[in-house]
C-alpha cells in the first residue's frame, strides 16, 4: 500500500526516526482542505507512546479538514549540519503517513497536554497554567501511525 524509498541508502531505521520525532520541536501536517486541495500548517508536537500529538484551536481550515478526512501526513526535518567550508547541509528528516484524531476525554487531553507543554515551557507550572487556562478552548489531535519513513539527504 505504501511505497517503499526509492533510495534505500538514505533510509533512516525506525530508532532514528523516533528520535526526530521525539527531539525535534516542529512539523508540518498536510491534510485535505477545501475542495480536495492539500493544506499544510507547521505545528508544535510531541511524540509519546508511539503516536504523535499537537493542538489547536476548535475552529478553522485545519479542524474543518480533519473532520472531514481522517487521513493525514505529517513531516519533521531536523535542523542539519553544514559541512565545514561548504554551502550544503546534512538533514534527516521523517514522514508520517496516519490517521487522525481529536481527543474527546478532558483526563487524556490533559495528559498530552502536559507532554506537550513540558517540551515547550520552562516549568511544569507553567504548562500546568497554561492547561487551566486554555482547556476548553482547544483541542488535542493524535496522529496514530500507520506508516513512517525518514531520510538522510546530503546535498552537493
Amino acid at each position: 500500500m505504501f511505497r517503499k524509498m526509492r533510495r534505500l541508502g538514505q533510509q533512516l531505521s525506525n530508532e532514528e526516526c523516533i528520535d526526530i520525532l521525539t527531539n525535534e520541536p516542529r512539523g508540518v501536517l498536510a491534510v485535505l482542505g477545501d475542495d480536495d486541495y492539500p493544506y499544510t500548517v507547521p505545528m508544535s508536537h510531541v511524540y509519546v507512546d508511539g503516536k504523535i500529538y499537537f493542538h489547536g484551536a476548535k475552529t478553522g481550515h485545519k479542524i474543518d479538514a480533519i473532520k472531514k478526512h481522517s487521513k493525514v501526513s505529517y513531516c519533521v526535518l531536523d535542523k542539519g549540519v553544514k559541512e565545514k567550508d561548504s554551502w550544503w547541509y546534512t538533514f534527516r528528516s521523517v514522514v508520517v503517513f496516519g490517521r487522525i484524531t481529536i481527543l474527546c476525554d478532558d483526563g487524556e487531553k490533559i495528559d498530552k497536554l502536559t507532554h506537550l507543554g513540558n517540551k515547550f515551557f520552562p516549568t511544569p507550572e507553567e504548562t500546568q497554567d497554561e492547561i487551566d487556562r486554555l482547556l476548553d478552548r482547544t483541542e488535542v489531535f493524535e496522529i496514530t501511525i500507520d506508516h513512517m519513513t525518514g531520510k538522510v539527504v546530503k546535498e552537493k
